[in-house]
């Protein structure tokens, strides 16, 4: 196995390279009558982010011992699935957003039908790819990825998440439910990131649930760093709009718990899911100070 990056910062760049050239390959742009489609996937998913998602697959599949570019195809199924669930926030109906990662909204630098449907494309696309035979040789493992893939994305998951998150706007949540709602929403997509170098790698239970209570813990208390950015950061911080849980009235960990407490218990979260690692060693190193990066951002 290839040895760990010097530092995060070089590590997570690093996979932005890979998987900003990996979508540049698996989405190319098109000559046909529908080339805008393909303009606007491309438009939703390249030029901007973090690629947490991607990193944490990466990273796991380091762990195992997969090859990199069967890591890297589903690093950018992944990216796919997360950059279609952006595009469709921000959709007037949704969060009517004019602005992410510090550009015009799809939706608004295309138009809104066009944007639909580009987020209906990366979707389906992602499972393409996580199906195809360069993704993994094994096809019981394809399966699983598609499986927990979809399970991750869908109403028992993210779009779940999405649902609660827009009865939140006309309905009170205690503490309980705004957690609950995030685990949807975000954790459990990160959950199948972190998982996903495990079922690569044709891993054991142990490891398996290891890195699913490491991710699940990792996704609270990155969730709880956003509500937190939303009340101190800035949009040009964020690269979008910021505030707009509050002037909406949408009970949050920070509107609960306060800034101070929520603050603390996204550390908390942080040292918690860097203990699940303890199963795999110095090998889980650039995990755990993931864990501490995601608390800690500014951006």
């Amino acid at each position: 196995m290839p040895s760990l990056p010097k530092t995060l910062t070089a590590a997570m760049a690093d996979t932005v390279e890979q998987v900003e050239a990996a979508i540049e390959v698996l989405l190319p742009r098109s000559n046909l009558m529908e080339a805008r489609l393909f303009d606007a996937m491309r438009y939703g998913c390249l030029g901007g982010g973090k690629r947490l998602r991607p990193f944490l697959v990466m990273e796991s599949a380091r762990m195992f011992g997969v090859n990199p570019a069967c890591a890297l195809r589903t690093a950018a199924a992944v990216e796919f699935i997360h950059c279609y669930s952006l595009v469709h926030d921000d959709l007037p109906a949704m969060d009517d957003s004019e602005l992410r990662r510090g550009r015009k909204t799809v939706h608004l630098e295309f138009d809104e039908a066009t944007a639909i449907l580009a987020g209906d494309g990366l979707l389906t696309q992602a499972f393409e790819i996580l199906a195809d035979h360069e993704t993994h040789e094994d096809p019981q493992v394809r399966c699983k990825l598609v499986a927990a893939l979809a399970k991750a994305a869908g109403p028992r998951g993210m779009v779940g998440g999405q649902m609660l998150d827009l009865i939140a706007e006309t309905t009170p949540l205690d503490i309980g439910a705004i957690t609950r709602l995030q685990r949807l929403k975000t954790g459990e997509m990160i959950a199948f990131s972190a998982v996903a170098g495990a079922i690569l790698g044709r891993a054991g239970a142990p490891q398996h649930h290891a890195l699913q209570a490491y991710a699940h813990d990792l996704g609270l208390a990155f969730q709880i760093a956003d509500d937190l950015l939303d009340v101190e950061g800035s949009q040009d911080e964020v690269g979008k709009p910021v505030g707009r849980d509050d002037v909406a009235g949408k009970a949050t960990f920070v509107s609960i718990l306060g800034t101070e407490r929520a603050r603390d218990q996204a550390r908390r979260l942080a040292g918690q899911a860097a203990q699940h690692l303890e199963i795999f060693g110095d090998r889980a190193d650039m995990l755990r100070q993931v864990a501490h990066y995601v608390v800690e951002r500014r951006t």
